[in-house]
């Protein structure tokens, strides 16, 4: 529209500037036909920009995808492989998708600590790998190495001590915590490099994208997703879930 305005600005001056030129060398009859034509095409102008102003407008650009799962829905997330903390019937599950490199995910800790005290025999915890490596070079080998030694029975041994060590999870750090919580070394090792490792990582992920998780740490409680990652927020979801339970 302001292209429009400006053209028939630029027409109007074009013109004047003629009938200027045409007034110095007192023509009257060629003054008279330009005035006319100017008439016309401003007419013409002033048409085409009505018609412009009454055109539909261009729809409006469709919302932004969600930055992440829906907060409203209630997510159905199978245990699968994934560890456990807690009893195996608990009234409230609270599973986690995090990564061992990442610092938000070791602060998320104290959190889970704090709710499984204050639940001791109505929550547990499920933990769910979702290394991010394309900015954690280490998340995915910790994620192994903690899964190697969940199949000789020290899971959480080993996820302890790894994000007390998040700064220093190269290889050959993961093969001494292997052996500070005494697995057997050899196996471990063998276990880190295997299939059946490597496919229960990936498993994680691969849920993790079907819920539309794209950052660590992502929580969810009973399949909700915790906006408000404290204690507090835990329990705005899981009180009234254990009310009605017990109700």
């Amino acid at each position: 529209m302001n292209l429009m305005r400006s053209l028939v600005g630029c027409l109007t001056l074009g013109i004047a500037a003629a009938v200027l030129l045409v007034g110095c060398q007192q023509n009257t009859e060629e003054l008279a036909k330009l005035r006319e034509q100017q008439a016309q095409i401003l007419a013409k102008l002033d048409g085409l920009e009505k018609k412009i102003d009454a055109a539909p407008r261009a729809a409006a650009a469709p919302p932004p995808r969600p930055s992440g799962p829906d907060p409203d829905k209630v997510y159905e997330i199978p245990v699968g492989a994934s560890a456990i903390r807690g009893p195996q019937d608990a009234s409230i599950t609270i599973t986690e998708f995090s990564d061992y490199q990442c610092p938000f995910c070791a602060r998320a800790e104290p959190i889970i600590a704090d709710a499984l005290k204050a639940y001791p025999t109505q929550a547990r915890f499920i933990y769910k790998h979702f290394p991010l490596t394309s900015i954690h070079p280490n998340a995915l080998g910790a994620a192994q190495a903690a899964t190697a030694a969940q199949k000789q029975g020290k899971f959480w041994e080993m996820h302890d001590l790894l994000f007390q060590n998040q700064r220093a999870l190269q290889p050959e750090k993961l093969k001494e915590y292997a052996q500070q919580i005494g697995l057997d070394v050899a196996q471990f090792e063998k276990d880190m490099g295997s299939d059946e490792v490597k496919k229960q990582v990936d498993a994680d992920m691969n849920e993790a994208r079907r819920l539309g998780v794209r950052g660590t740490p992502t929580i969810f409680v009973n399949g909700k997703l915790l906006r408000n990652r404290s204690i507090e927020g835990i329990k705005e979801i899981a009180d009234p879930i254990l009310a009605k339970a017990n109700g």
